[in-house]
């Protein structure tokens, strides 16, 4: 049965290497205590009262990938992630106090590996991942997800919408735009063609979209809705700073805010559809350095330690943590 499994603190600390006169973030982290007794364990009612700001949460999945005729291995990230950030130095730019490890949800894999199923089980994740985001949200925190496909973007919108009461505005750093037909069935190629048609998002923007990976309709149709907006990789290569033009790209968008980064626009990161070209990480880093805007949600999504293939490159959970870290600390240094 699908199920979110929630961390204790010995699951955290079975991950920590230690090492005398160090501490490890993973030694001060914080878990979510709830009733042992409790059968619902999506039920967060206790969440408000933890000190953590952010929660970590991870959906090791790659059913939606497989759903849209993608290379399988997404589910691989979020293990190699927790272990490589619960590993990292706690000292005074990041304690590990700022973030409470909830855990990840267990999805089972389908008997049935038709396209037709791979799409009704990933509507299936939507109302799994859904509540929880809600939850989370609701409960004044920032849930920051480790997928897992680019499908997720539509439940973390969904439940970031609903607990907020509004439609978010959202930018997305990725190298395609996934706005595919929400008539196909769900996959991870409509997970923000979803969120529109439903009303959870207004504002929708892609930071860094490469214009190899368009299709012929899909500049028409960005030029007829004024809700959507692009940033093409290509045009960006030819700009002086990044920075800056990130900081123009963001900076007439209102709160509630969503954060997408798909590890696709990042060059030579094992995804599910690896480039050679695009962002360097540290590009990447940069921009969620410099970044001024506050953020309800922080998605990342689509890398792999090992993919179906057989190709496998262990640096994408460092690669991830990095982006973790200084999205946190980011964070904290705004001031408004």
């Amino acid at each position: 049965m699908d199920k979110l499994r929630i961390y204790t603190q010995g699951d955290v600390l079975e991950l920590v290497n230690t090492r005398p006169g160090e501490t490890k973030l993973g030694e001060k982290v914080l878990v979510y205590h709830h009733e042992p007794t409790s059968e619902d364990q999506t039920t967060l009612a206790n969440l408000k009262n933890s000190p953590a700001k952010f929660v970590l949460l991870g959906i090791p999945e790659d059913i939606g990938v497989r759903a849209n005729y993608g290379t399988g291995g997404t589910a691989s990230a979020w293990p190699a992630v927790l272990k490589t950030l619960l590993n990292t130095q706690s000292n005074p730019f990041l304690t590990g106090e700022e973030i409470l490890v909830l855990g990840h949800f267990d999805i089972a894999e389908p008997l049935d590996q038709s396209i037709t199923a791979l799409r009704d089980k990933t509507a299936a994740i939507d109302l799994l991942v859904y509540p929880v985001i809600q939850q989370i949200v609701a409960a004044g925190k920032i849930p920051m997800v480790i997928g897992g496909g680019h499908n997720n973007a539509f439940p973390i919108i969904w439940g970031t919408s609903l607990a907020l009461q509004e439609a978010l505005n959202l930018v997305n750093i990725d190298a395609h735009a996934d706005l595919r037909n929400p008539e196909e069935g769900r996959h991870s190629g409509n997970g923000f063609s979803h969120a529109l048609a439903k009303g959870y998002l207004n504002q929708y923007r892609v930071f860094g979209l490469h214009q190899n990976y368009v299709n012929q309709a899909l500049p028409h149709f960005i030029a007829k809705h004024t809700n959507l907006q692009a940033c093409y990789f290509d045009d960006l290569l030819q700009q002086a700073s990044l920075s800056q033009s990130w900081s123009s790209f963001v900076e007439d968008l209102d709160s509630p805010l969503g954060l997408e980064i798909d590890l696709d626009s990042i060059e030579n990161v094992l995804s599910s559809a690896s480039s050679p070209s695009g962002f360097a990480l540290n590009d990447i880093r940069s921009i969620l350095l410099h970044n001024r805007k506050k953020w309800s949600y922080l998605h990342i999504c689509e890398g792999a330690t090992k993919l179906a293939n057989g190709r496998e490159d262990l640096g994408t959970g460092k690669t991830i943590a990095y982006l973790v870290t200084d999205f946190v600390k980011n964070y904290l240094n705004i001031k408004v």
